[in-house]
């Protein structure tokens, strides 16, 4: 059994949303784990194979500007944008939330973090339940992917 099958795992939006609620400095990671990313301890950059100083993660506070709307739906955003991750990564790509210090941008604009520390796996199921929580919104939304040449 690994370090990374202790974590507890969220399996509802709702949770996910009550996490985003209760704690500030959350990310969410797309990779195969927490044992496999603190194992080197930084991402690299796909377009030019440069190590980055840090793990490369999404930031799932709240922004000031999104006021008394539901954190639900802001949850749902964070992982749809990425949730074409899996498919474009192989297997054993998925989501896990995690706290540390930023310590620069990726090329993406994302935060990469160090100091990780994991907090909890993301279920397939939650993924699911932020599609549909998007698709439910007045306009259409899909995720943040790039297409190749």
């Amino acid at each position: 059994m690994s370090a990374s099958d202790d974590l507890p795992v969220v399996r509802t939006l709702a949770e996910l949303a009550g996490l985003v609620e209760r704690h500030r400095g959350l990310y969410v990671r797309w990779s195969r784990g927490p044992e496999t990313d603190l194992a080197k301890a930084s991402s690299t950059d796909e377009l030019t194979g440069v190590p980055m100083p840090g793990l490369s993660a999404n930031p799932l506070d709240v922004e000031g500007w999104w006021a008394a709307r539901p954190v639900r739906v802001w949850a749902a955003r964070r992982l749809h944008d990425y949730a074409h991750l899996p498919h474009d990564k192989g297997p054993g790509v998925r989501p896990w939330v995690l706290t540390g210090r930023e310590t620069g941008r990726g090329p993406d604009n994302e935060p990469l973090v160090t100091d990780v520390r994991p907090m909890c796996w993301v279920a397939p199921g939650v993924i699911d339940e932020a599609r549909s929580e998007v698709e439910r919104q007045e306009r259409p939304w899909g995720p943040l992917r790039r297409t190749g040449p």
